[in-house]
């Protein structure tokens, strides 16, 4: 065998060990969260996910939890166009969705990247709470129309929040 062939095999098997590695914090980490399934699904899907650590996962589910508040709010004009009597409830979720953007996300991305995971398991659970306040704000409604995205980004904010502790 040449060296060039050494060169090439040497290369294959560290990278091989790399993604093994990788994969095995991204399982043990989820197995530690409310909820290992969406954990799983989040982390596999980002193309991040195989050079990160801790802190890079927990960055990575941040960036998702953005996405779906972002898709939130687009949700919510959809709906108050065919309900306009659920405008109040609706203006609650925007308010509280505004806040996750402003305030809980940046939070969580700054502990991240300065080292400050306190800070970034707040913004979380905060993030938690606000999908909590906005599903509450429908009050009697037999079935909220934000009810899926709303429980998805509860659920998607508890597994950041458990990623994250691992840091503190």
């Amino acid at each position: 065998m040449n060296s060039g062939a050494v060169i090439i095999l040497t290369i294959l098997y560290m990278h091989g060990v790399a993604e093994l590695k990788a994969e095995t914090l991204i399982e043990s980490t989820c197995r530690n969260t409310p909820n290992y399934q969406l954990c799983i699904s989040i982390l596999r899907a980002s193309p991040h996910s195989g050079t990160a650590d801790m802190a890079g996962l927990g960055l990575i589910l941040v960036d998702a939890i953005k996405a779906k508040t972002e898709a939130a709010l687009l949700a919510i004009d959809e709906v108050k166009q065919l309900h306009p009597e659920l405008t109040q409830a609706l203006e609650e979720c925007r308010r509280t969705y505004n806040a996750v953007l402003k305030a809980d996300i940046p939070e969580a991305v700054a502990g991240l990247k300065k080292g400050v995971p306190k800070f970034a398991e707040s913004g979380m659970v905060d993030t938690a709470w606000e999908a909590d306040i906005c599903e509450g704000s429908f009050g009697s409604v037999a079935q909220p129309p934000l009810s899926g995205v709303n429980k998805d980004l509860h659920d998607l904010a508890e597994v950041a929040a458990s990623v994250i502790r691992n840091l503190l």
